[in-house]
């Protein structure tokens, strides 16, 4: 119900949310494609990856850390969570991208109390762009992407 595939759009309701505010993922084309794709496993209804005791709530956290140990992974290297963090560093260190939309897209508050009353923008022109932008860039690294050397480098 949250998915919205012709507008592109994921809408978290408020009560999933910790700030307890609704949030709205622009979605790119990559991510349509998979969510396209899955529907014929998961069907159109109910969560797009469930629990594997109940249909009625998903996957948790604690399946996807599990995942990434069997893949090799120590809790020290890579959680579930990390991938935010990751995503964080990357678009941040990108330059690409405002760091106020960075933070909207990953639905944290302003910490400046007083900013965060009057600063009201979602910034979503630019996080459309950044999704789109973001899952390009995850496709090429899937795809071996093209090393550059390091300005000053010495050749060895």
């Amino acid at each position: 119900d949250e998915i919205d595939l012709e507008t592109a759009l994921w809408t978290i309701p408020a009560e999933k949310m910790k700030m307890r505010k609704p949030h709205h993922v622009p979605l790119s084309r990559q991510s349509i494609a998979i969510l396209q794709e899955i529907r014929a496993i998961t069907g159109s209804s109910g969560y797009v990856f469930p629990s594997m005791r109940s249909r009625t709530r998903p996957m948790s956290e604690n399946t996807l850390n599990a995942a990434l140990r069997r893949l090799g992974y120590a809790s020290n290297e890579m959680t579930a969570h990390g991938f935010r963090a990751m995503a964080s560093t990357l678009l941040n260190e990108s330059g690409k991208w405002s760091p106020d939309a960075i933070e909207r897209a990953l639905a944290h508050g302003d910490s400046d109390k007083v900013r965060a009353a009057y600063h009201r923008g979602t910034h979503w022109k630019e996080r459309v762009l950044m999704a789109q932008w973001w899952s390009d860039l995850l496709d090429g690294l899937r795809n071996g992407a093209t090393i550059l050397p390091f300005p000053g480098a010495m050749a060895g």
